[in-house]
């Protein structure tokens, strides 16, 4: 089963706890949003695989450590994990990206895929897929497992905010994939929105309604 890792760091508890303040802006809400995800990436990075190599400083050569193999390819979820893409390329410019797109079927309330274009190379890239909201669980697993049939192995998700219930159904459907939260909240209401959480994050980021 994947490991699920809520974080604790003070700034990501003090950035997430702005995000869900009603009054934030559109813009103050953006932002924020970017630099949790520049924070969290620096944990969902720490296992990438390091090489020796040797490089020659102004005094003498020496033995460094520098990534080993392909870059990672981030991948957001259609549209509000677009919020989460400039995080990550902040700390990680030379990562390829992919695209979602998914919407719920009115009659059946499954995800059907209307988009997804992905990295040529993405069955040897760590993937990374990136959407704010792990609510019912239902669009994160199936974006993992379009990301599946087009040769991804090594898939990461990350959110800011999940439910228990989402997060259920992503470790059930998905057990190889590992999970990294900012916070794992109560519970989900009858129109499946995370209590307490922030509202819906697509509409927030982008002044929708």
């Amino acid at each position: 089963m994947g490991n699920v890792y809520v974080f604790d760091h003070p700034l990501i508890q003090h950035k997430t706890a702005m995000i869900r303040e009603k009054d934030t802006s559109v813009k103050d809400f953006r932002e924020l949003v970017k630099e949790i995800s520049m924070l969290m990436g620096y944990e969902v990075t720490r296992n990438l695989p390091l090489k020796d190599v040797e490089i020659e400083t102004p005094l003498t050569k020496t033995t460094v450590k520098i990534l080993a193999g392909n870059d990672l390819a981030i991948v957001p979820i259609l549209r509000a994990g677009l919020g989460m893409l400039d995080g990550f390329l902040s700390l990680i410019p030379n990562a390829k990206v992919g695209f979602v797109g998914l919407y719920r079927d009115p009659d059946t309330h499954l995800p059907v895929e209307y988009y997804c274009k992905l990295p040529d190379d993405i069955d040897r890239r760590q993937v990374v897929v990136v959407d704010p909201m792990l609510a019912t669980g239902g669009s994160a697993a199936a974006a993992v497992e379009f990301i599946k049939k087009r040769g991804g192995k090594k898939i990461t998700f990350v959110c800011l905010i999940a439910a228990p219930e989402g997060i259920e159904v992503l470790q059930k459907a998905h057990p190889d994939v590992d999970i990294y939260v900012a916070a794992k909240d109560s519970h989900l209401n009858d129109h499946a929105y995370i209590v307490p959480g922030l509202g819906d994050a697509g509409d927030r980021l982008y002044g929708t309604k």
